[in-house]
């Protein structure tokens, strides 16, 4: 009750700060007045924290030893076991910690700059008539977290357990769009000098879809208070590699024709995959697309991208046996889901939005009136 007093912070930050065991007089707001946000939170309890591997803090804890202001040894500066001896002036103490059985059998393993391998060789039996036989097991490898890694983590846990999500799947018939695409295809080819892709399509259908949808192209404030309806459209599109997850965004794309969307995307997703992007091409985003279609993958829900209030799944199109006008046949049928804040979105909002989506992809002639 006296931390309440004396801290000014927003109830987002006092629930983060309670789950993750933060005192909020050790965080420094950013806000009006020195008010925390949730953010400080999060970004002292990153940059703040102090690590300790568990053996560490047990040897510390059984000889009082403080362990405040100590740097350790370990990755980003993690306290080891190896640091809290150093603290023991006592050399027989010292000695009998440093051989103690149950220090070797409790310590955690070491992460080390190159590979950690573990190999473990299994004597089976052997048949009569057959040789001995000598099987190796899967070797596993210990690396720590890169830096791109750790804030994805971050941003997807925060994303998951925080937003109460639901997801609509729907099947596009891709007949019309495909043969749309064919025809487009040299046509964009000659003025831009790009590849007209089923992804640029539809994205385009996307952007003009979002203009008539204002739920879905809003975002909700950190406090929970507040909802922000854009008037016009940043889309965010996902772009994975072997190192993550980035999210490049293309900016005021409700403005641009269908040409100058194909060569904006283009462009940003060849300068993600060359880490050629600037910070400023990764925020602001009102809306995201994740595709995988191009991997073959049948179906997916993705996680809402903070601070959007929806995300596009787009997965691949498989020719389907479907009913048409009574008969029975095969059409190319695309799956797309619709991951929606429950607590901006409601299930009728969306279905209206996917509604207007299906109908403008399935009769496509109307993206370029």
């Amino acid at each position: 009750m006296e931390e309440r007093q004396l801290v000014r912070a927003t109830p987002a930050a006092r629930l983060l700060a309670r789950r993750m065991n933060v005192l909020l007089t050790n965080v420094t707001g950013t806000g009006y007045k020195g008010r925390i946000h949730k953010e400080d939170v999060a970004g002292w309890n990153f940059q703040g924290k102090t690590h300790v591997s568990p053996l560490a803090r047990r040897i510390a804890e059984e000889h009082n030893i403080d362990l405040k202001g100590v740097r350790g040894t370990g990755h980003n500066g993690k306290i080891m076991k190896d640091d809290v001896l150093l603290l023991i002036s006592d050399p027989v103490l010292k000695a009998r910690l440093t051989r103690d059985s149950f220090a070797e059998a409790t310590a955690a393993p070491k992460i080390q700059t190159g590979i950690s391998k573990q190999l473990q060789i299994v004597q089976t039996e052997p048949k009569p008539g057959q040789p001995a036989r000598v099987e190796e097991a899967t070797a596993s490898e210990t690396v720590p977290l890169t830096m791109m890694r750790k804030v994805i983590a971050k941003r997807m846990s925060e994303s998951y357990f925080s937003i109460p999500s639901f997801i609509q799947t729907w099947e596009i018939d891709m007949t019309e769009l495909l043969d749309l695409r064919k025809r487009l295809l040299e046509p964009i080819k000659e003025k831009t000098g790009k590849k007209l892709t089923v992804t640029d399509l539809v994205s385009f259908a996307v952007v003009k879809t979002l203009m008539k949808h204002k739920y879905i192209n809003a975002s909700l404030n950190s406090e929970v208070t507040e909802i922000t309806f854009h008037n016009y459209v940043n889309l965010g599109m996902a772009v994975g590699m072997d190192e993550g997850l980035l999210v490049p965004v293309v900016k005021n794309a409700d403005k641009m024709s269908l040409s100058e969307l194909v060569v904006s995307l283009k462009d940003l997703t060849e300068r993600t995959l060359n880490k050629k992007l600037l910070p400023d091409e990764q925020t602001g985003s009102t809306f995201t697309i994740s595709n995988l279609g191009m991997y073959g993958v049948e179906h997916f829900t993705a996680i809402i991208n903070q601070p959007n209030a929806a995300i596009l799944s787009v997965s691949s199109t498989k020719e389907t046996l479907v009913v048409r006008n009574g008969e029975a046949v095969i059409r190319p049928i695309m799956k797309v889901s619709l991951t929606s804040d429950h607590r901006i979105i409601d299930g009728l909002t969306a279905a209206k939005f996917m509604t207007d989506l299906k109908q403008l992809l399935e009769n496509p002639l109307s993206l370029l009136i």
